[in-house]
């Protein structure tokens, strides 16, 4: 009996992307080809690979097995064609985060994971936008919000706390008292889901003045204004650390309230997991975590 070559690397590439339309994409060929590459699959193995589920592709249980089988086997046959053809292949990975963690958490630390990973390359897309796995060619999101993204795999980057901050020129760590901070300009982040109302609440402190206030709508914006010696900045640490470790930044109130909360996730669909470079950007994310927080007290949903 002849073996449907061509039907099992299409199956591959579906049970890797988890989406017909971005297997076709990465195949160049059109879905409907795809499509029915599966099908004659499945009717020479004589059962049923796969299961469509809104926009996505899942597999079944005998997919899962047939998947696990043929993929060490693929991945090996392409590994050799490489080694002799006398290169090494490119695997694009794409990340996507919001411009803030991207720029002040993210960008700053992705030099010791393009070194340690010269095969992928690496793509970075910073927006707010959710990332719509089924139809965007995303491998893996950092995003804020409060983590419930159901059918997703979703961890923790860590928490964070939220407290005021000033560049040392403006006020020296621990000189200011909370009571006092009404009476100076105080830099919001509007999008920030820590705002002066709730730190003041928990602070005790019932402004008796309205505030001299800065708005911006993100948060690399509000701390590179606290840099600058605009005003007090409410942000999370995580984003601010480069700034805090460089002294750029310090810590003004010397009785400031401990506000913590986890805002940034790392997220995407559970069979990304299956490709070597989104566990390799995943396996390095945990390093970083863990040097941000020691504790680490990660949760994945």
């Amino acid at each position: 009996m002849q073996i449907p070559f061509r039907a099992i690397i299409v199956f591959h590439a579906v049970a890797r992307a988890g989406s017909i339309t971005r297997a076709a994409e990465e195949l160049r060929v059109t879905p409907s080809a795809v499509s029915q590459q599966i099908q004659a699959l499945e009717l020479h193995l004589g059962t049923s690979l796969t299961l469509k589920v809104g926009r996505t592709i899942v597999l079944t249980e005998a997919g899962e097995r047939y998947f696990q089988m043929v993929g060490r086997e693929i991945e090996h046959i392409a590994d050799v064609t490489q080694h002799v053809r006398g290169v090494r292949s490119a695997m694009t990975l794409t990340v996507r985060a919001a411009p803030s963690v991207a720029s002040k958490w993210l960008l700053p630390r992705l030099h010791s994971f393009v070194d340690a990973h010269p095969d992928i390359e690496l793509r970075l897309d910073g927006t707010n936008e959710t990332t719509d796995f089924g139809t965007e060619n995303v491998d893996i999101q950092i995003r804020h919000g409060d983590g419930a993204w159901p059918g997703l795999f979703v961890e923790s980057l860590g928490r964070e706390a939220f407290v005021p901050l000033s560049a040392p020129a403006l006020h020296g760590a621990g000189s200011l008292a909370a009571a006092t901070l009404p009476e100076h300009r105080l830099i919001h982040s509007v999008k920030s889901q820590v705002q002066w109302p709730r730190w003041f609440a928990d602070a005790g402190v019932e402004p008796v003045r309205r505030w001299r206030r800065v708005l911006f709508d993100r948060s690399h914006n509000a701390i590179d204004a606290a840099v600058a010696g605009m005003g007090i900045a409410l942000e999370s640490e995580l984003l601010a650390w480069r700034e805090l470790s460089d002294g750029r930044l310090v810590r003004p109130v010397a009785d400031a309230p401990g506000i913590m909360l986890t805002t940034q996730w790392i997220v995407c669909p559970h069979g990304h997991l299956r490709h070597r470079k989104t566990r390799a950007f995943l396996d390095w994310l945990r390093i970083e975590r863990e040097r941000f927080s020691p504790s680490g007290d990660a949760a994945t949903v």
